[in-house]
């Protein structure tokens, strides 16, 4: 990872550049550092394959780049939705939460605020905490119209049955045929940018893992990683290696509950019926080997808190062995189910050409012929060692997804067998040292939903400046308005599930 400071200029050169050479817009957000005297300040993380050149400080550089652009008493940043149509929710939630704005962006509706506070206070400023929040008088969201002969809205939530979070979904349709689909979200507020500036850096790694339940691991990883990067500390190979471990389990937990769900949508209870035992038993031997289901805290700033011994580990392989046979029997009921693939096949399509111009990332992207995977692209320890056979497909529909679901299940078996077969002798975690100044960390790591990054920013008396966590649901759940397009609304369900994006990751 490369973090540079940029002007105004060579912050379009770089994206601009990065657009050009099929790169990728990770993540946008907004800091005050009026604190320092340096006022407000946009960053934005790129990645790149391909070596940069326009930007001096970049030359020759591929990978992750951080770029920091300081608005020197001004608050507005040259906007990025040209080159990166991603960009344009993560802007508006950047200008709700510390008041940087895109110059001239088309869209500048509120994303986070929901009229909860007015347009001139925003929560994450230096002084936010000195004034409660007025109330405030704006008029409602103003949602895209279509009009035409026949064209009627179907309004979805935000509150839905069961325990799911809250998000708003309004459908404008002709008979059963969708022809628009505008989603609004983050309606929570649950606060957790503001709250990590009150915990130690050493601490902060358990609220991280809180950001989105299903990808505790890869979040906690992520923070942890920011944060060993900052204090310049390596972790042992046993921790790299565990941690990869129940990274995977998780991977495959969220595949487990995915695949059954999927089989429900289409009426097939059976599916449901007999996935749910899977990943009911999956979470038990999570929580009898790591003493937590969900795999929650287990990964720990200077590698993990938990240890695996030789009984463990035949545990983990016999489950495993298991798991293959059962999840190979399912797959072949799903591939010659009629009615089943009836459903699936050329149902909300994503073409390989859409999920570039959109910004498609994970196993949707994978399932739209994007290849991409950290754990090959920029692998961290252990994967740089395992070889990683990335699952892909060009059709883009939900037959695809549920697929590549089913072939990343299957490797990650394939790799939890080789993690434990290689698995190091040594220690399982190390002191992380005590910031003495300011420092930037990132962690970057390929949950199962796609790339979650941490950023974080910590300083002497191991103080949280800044901590952004970053869900790849901010870039996918815009492609779903697209993906449902033309279908009928009794697939809406189905399409949805096919992608299954983290609500609570875009409500921080």
């Amino acid at each position: 990872m490369r973090v540079v400071r940029v002007d105004s200029t060579e912050w379009s050169q770089l994206a601009a550049e990065v657009a050009r050479k099929r790169g990728r817009l990770i993540a946008l957000w907004g800091a005050d550092r009026t604190d320092i005297g340096e006022g407000l300040v946009v960053y934005a993380a790129f990645a790149s394959l391909e070596r940069l050149e326009l930007v001096p400080a970049l030359k020759g550089f591929r990978g992750l780049v951080c770029a920091q652009l300081p608005l020197h008493g001004g608050d507005s940043y040259p906007d990025l939705t040209p080159h990166f149509a991603a960009a344009n929710r993560m802007q508006r939630a950047a200008h709700d939460m510390t008041g940087v704005r895109a110059d001239r962006a088309i869209d500048e509706r509120p994303w986070l605020r929901h009229e909860a506070w007015p347009a001139d206070y925003f929560p994450l400023r230096n002084d936010a905490l000195e004034r409660a929040p007025p109330v405030s008088d704006e008029p409602g969201y103003r949602f895209v119209q279509v009009a035409g002969d026949g064209v009627h809205e179907i309004p979805v939530g935000p509150i839905h049955a069961g325990i799911i979070e809250p998000g708003h979904f309004r459908f404008s349709i002709v008979g059963e045929k969708v022809l628009r689909l505008e989603e609004r979200l983050g309606y929570v507020h649950k606060g957790i940018e503001r709250r990590f500036q009150q915990m130690a850096a050493n601490d902060g790694y358990r609220l991280a893992g809180r950001v989105s339940g299903d990808s505790t691991v890869a979040y906690a990883w992520a923070y942890c990683m920011a944060l060993e990067h900052a204090a310049g500390c390596a972790i042992t190979p046993r921790a790299a290696a565990l941690r990869a471990l129940l990274l995977e389990r998780e991977r495959i937990a969220n595949h487990l509950g995915d695949l059954g769900a999927l089989g429900n949508d289409t009426s097939f209870a059976f599916g449901l019926a007999q996935f749910s035992r899977l990943r009911e038993d999956w979470l038990r031997v999570n929580q009898h080997l790591f003493s937590h289901r969900l795999l929650m805290d287990r990964v720990v700033p200077g590698g993990v808190c938990i240890d695996v011994d030789r009984a463990g580990v035949d545990e983990m392989l016999e489950q495993g062995v298991a798991i293959q046979r059962e999840v190979g029997a399912l797959r072949a009921i799903y591939d010659e189910h009629a009615g089943m693939q009836d459903r699936f096949m050329g149902t909300g399509i994503v073409t390989p050409e859409l999920a570039t111009r959109l910004g498609l990332c994970g196993l949707a992207a994978r399932a739209s012929g994007h290849p991409r995977d950290l754990r090959v692209d920029f692998p961290c320890a252990p994967y740089d060692r395992l070889d990683v056979r990335v699952a892909t497909l060009q059709a883009g529909d939900v037959a695809a997804r549920v697929a590549v679901r089913f072939d990343e299940l299957f490797e990650s078996l394939r790799l939890l067998r080789l993690l434990i077969a290689r698995l190091p002798d040594g220690a399982t975690c190390v002191d992380v040292p005590v910031l003495d100044k300011e420092q930037f960390g990132a962690g970057w790591i390929e949950g199962w939903r796609g790339e979650v990054l941490v950023a974080l920013e910590a300083g002497p008396g191991q103080k949280i400046r800044r901590c952004h966590c970053h869900d790849p649901s901010w870039q996918n759940w815009p492609v779903l308005e697209h993906a449902v397009i033309g279908n009928i609304v009794p697939d809406f369900p189905l399409i949805n599930k096919s992608f299954n994006l983290s609500y609570s990751g875009q409500d921080l």
